[in-house]
This record gives structure tokens, sequence and C-alpha cells, in this order.
């Protein structure tokens, strides 16, 4: 069965495109929000000499900075008013998914639905402004430990800073929203996704002329390019793989009709806990080289040697990187995927898995079915993140190369076009609904 993106990529009706103007009103507002978004991020933070904190950021840029820049399209780089992008109400929305599960205020909330949902989304918002004020406290006293970077440090300085950089944030958070309401695709993925795009030209160029300068071999480059096309097309299958459990709904009589019985699936996705692994794994493991980095005697003690150990590429740091991958995968899934409450939900509905016992055995069954699968999206999801780090380690190419990068790029795309599909479907069905209409008047 094609996935919604195959077909409007071998389908696309351009007749009917040309006629949704709905559709290409929420494309232009789209296109229109991340551009603003785009162009705050080459606003500096009052206070600080931006060329000082980039000369300065070049030197220690083998961190989580680095990671960090990534996701907010140069940013941080330029120390703009959106350095911290949207990652805290990212890290607010993991953590209260998380906390969901284990106190039982939350999960209640969850289960009352549209109410339950907005009183979640305020506590995550809140949340979000607790992150970002943290965050933009400690960035100020490191700017401030910066020789020649803030010309006037103080009180005054850091209270700016928080105020510039929360602020910031929670512009992203509403422009996000907005996005995902009046727009096309998830607002806070498109964020992120944009800010890797707009630099993936300059990490394009940089591999080129490394190659032209005889840095790399051409070789080396057409094999890398090879290489990206051959993930892209990977990924693609992989988080459009789905393991279909069979259900089965028995007869049912309604009134003096009797109605035949349904079959149909429950649909586990080979990767359940989508980016979130290596996200959470890269920035577990570059904290101790970014503190290094900024610390008086970084190269020295115990963040040193730590910092030295795991280094990219080396031994430990592949180790290390892999076991946090699988470790979070299955933490991640376990958090947002419960087999009691499926098995209770197709239980209430009359549905069963056929062979399988309703009740405890199917949600047995269940996460039987879902550690073997998550098992296979552990190991792609370290295999994706690994060959590019490898490659990085021995040949120094650009980051962009990186398999978070990748796999964040692949999975907006497809949400986005599954999402423009479903609106060219709703525009000629409601086109087909007022022909229907005006034939029965005519009749």
């Amino acid at each position: 069965m094609a996935s919604a993106a195959e077909q409007l990529a071998a389908n696309i009706n351009w007749a009917a495109f040309g006629k949704a103007e709905e559709l290409k009103k929420r494309i232009w507002f789209t296109l229109g929000a991340l551009i603003i978004y785009r162009l705050g991020t080459y606003i500096p933070l009052p206070g600080i000499d931006p060329s000082a904190f980039e000369a300065n950021f070049l030197g220690h840029k083998q961190g989580v900075l680095d990671l960090f820049n990534m996701f907010s399209g140069g940013a941080v780089q330029r120390m703009a008013i959106f350095a911290l992008n949207i990652m805290p109400y990212i890290s607010a929305s993991i953590i209260i998914s998380l906390l969901t599960s284990v106190v039982p205020s939350l999960e209640q909330l969850k289960k009352e639905g549209e109410a339950g949902r907005k009183v979640i989304n305020q506590y995550t918002r809140w949340l979000t402004v607790v992150l970002a004020v943290f965050q933009s406290y400690v960035i100020a006293v490191g700017l401030e430990g910066r020789a020649g970077v803030v010309s006037e440090p103080g009180l005054l300085f850091r209270l700016s800073t928080v105020v510039t950089l929360t602020g910031g944030t929670m512009f992203l958070v509403w422009l996000g929203e907005q996005i995902t309401t009046r727009g096309v695709g998830n607002g806070s993925s498109l964020i992120i996704m944009a800010g890797i795009i707009a630099r993936l030209p300059a990490a394009i160029v940089q591999t080129f002329e490394l190659g032209r300068q005889g840095t790399i071999s051409t070789t080396l480059v057409l094999g890398v390019v090879i290489m990206a096309i051959a993930v892209i097309t990977f990924i693609v299958f992989m988080e459009r793989a789905q393991r279909r459990v069979p259900i089965t709904y028995p007869k049912r009589q309604v009134g003096n009709r009797m109605y035949e019985g349904q079959s149909s699936f429950l649909p586990l996705k080979l990767n359940t806990s989508g980016v979130i692994p290596p996200i959470f794994a890269s920035s577990l493991l570059l904290m101790p080289a970014t503190a290094a980095n900024f610390a008086q005697n970084g190269g020295v003690g115990v963040l040193g040697t730590i910092s030295t150990l795991l280094g990219r590429g080396s031994p430990l740091y592949i180790i290390s990187y892999v076991g946090l991958i699988v470790f979070f995968a299955f933490f991640y899934t376990a958090t947002v995927f419960n087999p009691a409450d499926t098995a209770d939900n197709l239980k209430k509905h009359g549905g069963f898995v056929p062979g399988v016992r309703p009740g405890e055995r199917t949600a047995q069954y269940i996460d039987q079915i879902l550690t073997r699968i998550t098992v296979i999206g552990a190991l792609y999801l370290s295999l994706i993140c690994l060959l590019p780090e490898l490659l990085i380690s021995s040949t120094g190419l650009p980051f962009y190369f990186g398999g978070t990068s990748l796999l964040i790029v692949v999975n907006v795309t497809m949400d986005t076009v599954a999402q423009i599909h479903g609106h060219l479907q709703a525009h000629q069905y409601e086109g087909l609904i007022r022909k229907a209409k005006l034939r029965g008047r005519k009749k």
C-alpha cells in the first residue's frame, strides 16, 4: 500500500493544486513565517561584539554548541536573539511527555481529551519559560567570561540577555503554533528543519572546496554524495516501515440489522521513538567537551580527561553513542506507547487479535512485538548516526552530513508532503460535494 507521500509524488493533480486557493495561502503563510524566523537569526544580542564572539565560538565549536548551532541555523555562532531556537520547548515537551506516564494527575489530564490537552500545553509553555530563563542566564554568565565579547558586563547585561533570549524562544513557540494552525506541516519541526537546511548549502560548498583544494579526494566527494542519497533512501524506507498486527471485530446486531465482522490492523512503526534518541545521545556525549572548552583549565583535570576519552571518533565515544541511542530508543518507546492501554481499548470496542486472548495476553503479545521491532529500530538509528560520525572523524567533512540532521530533514519533509496531499484531497472532495449539490438542485 503506497504512502501519502508516494501518492502525491506520483499522482499530483496540478490542476487541482492550481485551484486550491486555501492550500496556496497556507503555503505562502508558512514560507513567510520561516523567512521571519531566518531574519531573526541575524539580529545579535544587545551588548555583545558579534565578531569577537564568532571568533571565540570557532575556537570552541567542537561540542554541544555545534549541535545547537546546527539546529538554530547559525544563530548560536552569531549569538542572535533566536540563539536558543525552539529547543527549550522541545525539551519541555519531552519532559512533560515523560512525566505524563509516571504522574497520575498528568496521565488523567491526557485522557480528558481536548480540555486536558490544553492544560498540558500550558504546563509545557511554563516549563519552556523556566528552561529558557535558566539557559539564558548560563549563556549570559558564559559570555561575560570571554574576553572582549561583552562591552559592559554586569546585572543589566544578564537581565537583558535573559529577557531577549527567552522572549525569542517564546516568539518562536508562538510562530510554530501559527504555522501548525494556519500553515502546512508541524511548525516546531519546520523551524528546526529550516535552520538545518539554511546552512546546508554552505556545508556542501565547503565540501566541494575541500575537494578542489586537494584536501580530500574527488573520489571521496563522489562517495559522500552517493552515500547521502543511499542514506536518505534508506531513511525513507525505514520510517515508513510498519508491523501490522491483525485486528478482528466480531459480528454485531444493531436493531434488526446484523453487521458483518470487520478486519483491520494495528500499525506499529519500526522507529516509534523518531529522532529523540540521537539528539539526546549527542547532547549528553558532547556536554563534557563543551564544559572543558569553556573551563579556565579545560585541558587538564577530570573534565579534560573525559573530553579526551569521549572525543568524536574515539572507540569510547562510538560505543557510548550506540549504547545511548539504543537506551533512549527503548526508553522513549516505552514512554509514548503503552501496550496495556492499547489492549484495554481493543477489548472495550470488541476487537481482538486472532489467536490471542483479549486483555492481558493481548498486551503481552503487543509488547513482545514492540520489543522486537524496537531492536531493529534502535539498530537502524545507530547505523544511520554512526556511519556519518565515522566519516566526519576520519575526513573532517562538515557536521551537516550527520545522521541526526538527515533524520530530521527527511522526517519533516515526509510529514509536510503528506499534509499537502491531505489538503489536496480535501479540496477535491469539496469540489465533488459542490457539484453533487448543484445537480441535486437542478433535478
